[in-house]
């Protein structure tokens, strides 16, 4: 039986030129195979400290900190606007294993931007969003999404003051239809106001208040009742 000697495999040359070249300290622009160029600083062959790093098949560039290869500290990143040429910034903040992460403001448009806090390239902390048709959040956000407490007020003025989950209005809170000269103060559950009182706040300045003004309740201990009717619906809830 013939002797088979096991074929050793081998590296690209490539992959062996890059480990022989031991790249430390700040280097002119090093190409990718894929076309991708990096010039900046390095350490033990990764890249390390500031650098600038330029995709060929998006043209998106990033210029910041690195750390062990990886985007890491402050940068910003941009991307090549395809009718202009022109740059345009996408993001700038605290950077962490190649994630958005820490404080840093993401442009979705030229109107729609997000400033405040990530982690692991969502938004989850405190932050403010700017949305494109005027309105504004701002409060805390868990995995992308408004959770926790926080305000929305829309482009008409009208706001939202209370409990957020999973972007929708979800507990105690309280909506001012300012356009409508009306107060809600109560429970919701899925951006619905479900348990609540209703009273009239500046009727006489809205803008189209209602055709009647809301009656008082006429009750021994209204605020006993609501309360006691929140409860149990937040207990069902839970």
């Amino acid at each position: 039986m013939p002797f088979l000697k096991d074929v050793e495999k081998k590296d690209p040359l490539c992959k062996e030129w890059d480990r022989k070249a031991q790249k430390s300290g700040l280097r002119h622009t090093v190409y990718s195979v894929n076309g991708d160029q990096y010039t900046g600083e390095w350490l033990n062959n990764l890249k390390h400290g500031k650098g600038t790093y330029i995709w060929k098949k998006t043209k998106s560039i990033y210029e910041g900190e690195w750390k062990c290869g990886k985007r890491s500290g402050f940068g910003a990143y941009s991307e090549q606007d395809p009718n202009t040429g022109q740059y345009v910034k996408v993001y700038s903040g605290s950077w962490e294993n190649d994630k958005k992460h820490g404080y840093g403001t993401h442009y979705y448009t030229d109107k729609e931007y997000y400033e405040g806090d990530w982690k692991s390239g969502e938004r989850s902390g405190w932050g403010r969003m700017y949305f494109a048709d005027g309105g504004i959040y701002e409060g805390e956000w868990l995995k992308d999404k408004p959770s926790g407490q926080g305000m929305l007020r829309l482009a008409n003025e009208n706001r939202y003051e209370g409990s957020w989950k999973s972007g929708n209005k979800h507990g105690p809170g309280i909506f001012y239809y300012f356009d409508k000269g009306v107060l809600y103060d109560g429970v919701w559950v899925n951006d619905i106001p479900k348990c609540g009182t209703m009273i009239d706040i500046g009727r006489a300045e809205a803008p189209s208040p209602t055709q009647y003004p809301i009656p008082e309740v006429k009750l021994e201990d209204p605020k006993g009742v609501l309360e006691k009717a929140q409860a149990s619906f937040l207990e069902d809830q839970e």
